[in-house]
């Protein structure tokens, strides 16, 4: 239940749902039985994944500090659209690595709510680097510490945003992005596409990327630019709502992040039934390339309205942004938390 207080948002949570609705405390009730993992890490890593669920219901920006569940409003930003384009096949020869349509992709067994992207494991990651693609004109935001965490929908549905254009489907993504609009700021934000919207005038409030797709942001909210060795305490979900409102929630383990929008600027709620979540170069089909031994455990929950274990989908995704760590296998669980895990390295 959420109550306005002024400008601040309240989140109640009753007790006995307080299990169905966090996906990180099966996970975490396991890592209590091991007596390295103190009390405090076990409340903080729960504390995110209440946070995830509960996102302010109006439409805005919000922001909330470890141990608060509540949400307090703060400026929403607004930035010039950096494309976040969808895989295109290379031209080059060069092989894959992970993203541009090679990455695990979880298929669910009805429609998604909310899918949450965390990395219960990390290893040996001692820097990142943000290249630019020539498949992608070697665009993007690059340098070190540039990357994405990205929650992507499929982008194989149409709904009434496409007005009827033959062809056109909708994609939807989550996004926390470092650098994004200022130096030294992260961005947490929604970008919105219209893919084979075709050579006519793209919607209002969108703009064209020149090939037949349009994109728009919604607003952002800032949060802090994290290093890339800070990977593992980071989360990023996305949730959308029919009727109602999407939501992105950024969080660091101290600190959360959110900014929510209407459903209706593409009614992706109607027809998410897959999603994607990994690390990622920064805008423009950009690669992420990661220390040689670096390695990462992806974890992808999802709510589709069910317990069936979602289907871990290979060879598949929609984002172009990629990284250069290798895809190990993938794995998938059901009951209150379906997920699909897996493996990247180098």
């Amino acid at each position: 239940m959420k109550q306005k207080l002024g400008s601040r948002y309240v989140i109640k949570i009753a007790a006995a749902g307080l299990l169905s609705t966090c996906w990180l405390l099966p996970t975490l009730a396991a890592q209590a039985t091991d007596a390295t993992v103190d009390a405090e890490t076990v409340a903080r890593a729960n504390w995110q994944a209440i946070m995830a669920h509960n996102a302010a219901a109006p439409e805005g920006c919000f922001h909330a500090a470890y141990p608060e569940v509540v949400w307090e409003r703060v400026e929403c930003k607004v930035a010039h659209p950096r494309a976040h384009p969808v895989h295109v096949m290379p031209n080059n020869g060069v092989a894959e690595v992970t993203g541009n349509g090679h990455d695990y992709v979880a298929q669910a067994a009805g429609l998604i709510g909310e899918a949450l992207g965390s990395f219960p494991s990390v290893s040996d990651v001692k820097s990142e680097k943000s290249v630019g693609v020539a498949a992608f004109g070697d665009g993007g935001i690059l340098g070190p510490n540039e990357y994405t965490l990205q929650v992507n929908s499929n982008y194989t549905g149409t709904t009434s945003a496409c007005a009827g254009h033959s062809g056109c489907t909708v994609w939807q993504q989550f996004i926390y992005s470092p650098n994004y609009n200022v130096e030294g700021e992260a961005a947490v934000f929604m970008q919105y596409w219209l893919i084979g919207w075709g050579s006519s005038a793209c919607p209002k409030n969108f703009g064209s990327d020149g090939e037949g797709d349009c994109y728009a942001n919604s607003n952002y909210v800032a949060a802090p630019d994290m290093p890339i060795t800070s990977l593992g305490k980071l989360t990023i979900s996305g949730a959308a709502v029919a009727g109602g409102n999407d939501t992105v929630v950024f969080n660091n383990g101290t600190e959360a992040y959110s900014i929510t929008g209407k459903d209706s600027v593409l009614d992706i709620s109607a027809v998410w039934r897959q999603t994607e979540f990994n690390v990622v170069g920064n805008a423009g089909g950009s690669r992420a390339d990661f220390n040689q031994g670096a390695s990462v455990t992806v974890k992808l929950a999802l709510s589709d309205g069910s317990t069936s274990a979602p289907s871990c989908v290979a060879n598949a995704g929609s984002t172009g942004e990629t990284n250069n760590l290798n895809l190990g296998k993938c794995s998938t669980s059901g009951g209150s938390t379906p997920f699909i895990e897996f493996t990247e390295s180098n």
